[in-house]
């Protein structure tokens, strides 16, 4: 029997528009996730939300119709660390597909070299307290050690006011990092705001790339990706543009498909795809942030 959907549950926008911007041939949405379908992969018991179905078969239509050629598919909370949903999407994407896994730290090599030739290339630490529990560091020190054979990374989620108390526990582990939606920056704040700067001055110092996803997350006064709106929240594009600027050899960008949790609207992924040149506004940055980026950190040694 398959679970009611959480109470006000925002599901994915069905009719997408087609993007204005051209996505250079290559280009890796480095941020999506598949739900279920619950009837095939239930989802985990300990969740603290329950989503719509959001299917393989969904996710490569829109990359499709978006004119993306490759997805980076992160574990969803909602599965905990049954990673099938995710790994079946992977196998089925004829290797169009990588994954981020959320693993225990029981996890055994074996398990881990299977996931690795299934597609998988980094674990998810979520340090977000609204979907997570608390998360224990010497558990998750032990995940890190075990991936960092494997050539992995570690995925981070966290929200800027915490930081500071976990800066240094991320600079501690032995696997380069990858920080989700730009550590959710206070965006009512300036670009210049010290606590943006201390986000910044973490990533110069550290082996560690952005994704300059989710201005849909992020967002306060929008205007949000609806009705043809071609400057879709302008409040988040000076961090965006900062971040692509200062780093743009390790940034990447994805689409949030199909965007978890929000209670405001459901963004039209075409016109998230339009948002792009907004952030990367020279053709050498847009191929930088959509190809030559994730496929380096993806698909090391394949051209786009």
């Amino acid at each position: 029997m398959t679970a009611p959907k959480t109470p006000g549950w925002l599901d994915w926008h069905a009719d997408p528009s087609t993007p204005r911007f051209r996505l250079p041939p290559g280009t890796v949405d480095a941020h999506c996730h598949v739900f279920g379908p619950q009837a095939e992969f239930p989802f985990a018991p300990e969740r603290k939300y329950t989503p719509c179905d959001a299917s393989k078969e969904q996710l490569f239509a829109l990359r499709d119709h978006l004119g993306v050629s490759r997805n980076v598919i992160v574990q969803a909370t909602c599965h905990g660390a049954d990673n099938s949903a995710m790994v079946d999407a992977v196998r089925a994407s004829g290797g169009r597909a990588r994954g981020v896994a959320t693993v225990r730290p029981e996890v055994s090599e074996a398990e881990l070299r299977e996931l690795d030739a299934a597609g998988v290339r980094g674990v998810r630490f979520n340090f977000v307290r609204r979907l997570v529990d608390a998360a224990p560091h010497e558990a998750l020190s032990t995940i890190a050690r075990k991936i960092a054979p494997l050539g992995w990374h570690v995925v981070l989620y966290f929200e800027a006011a915490d930081l500071p108390e976990l800066a240094g526990f991320f600079g501690s582990l032995p696997a380069p990092l990858v920080v989700d939606h730009m550590g959710r920056p206070d965006v009512r704040k300036p670009v210049d705001d010290p606590e943006f700067g201390r986000f910044l001055r973490f990533v110069e110092r550290n082996d560690v790339w952005v994704k300059v996803s989710c201005p849909e997350r992020l967002s306060v006064s929008g205007p949000p990706a609806l009705h043809g709106e071609r400057h879709a929240y302008t409040d988040v594009v000076p961090f965006a543009r900062r971040v692509v600027t200062e780093f743009e050899d390790r940034v990447l960008w994805g689409t949030d498909w199909p965007h978890p949790n929000l209670t405001d609207h459901m963004p039209d992924d075409g016109l998230l795809v339009d948002y792009v040149p907004r952030i990367a506004e020279t053709p050498a940055l847009q191929r930088k942030l959509l190809v030559d980026n994730p496929m380096r950190l993806y698909w090391p040694g394949e051209t786009a």
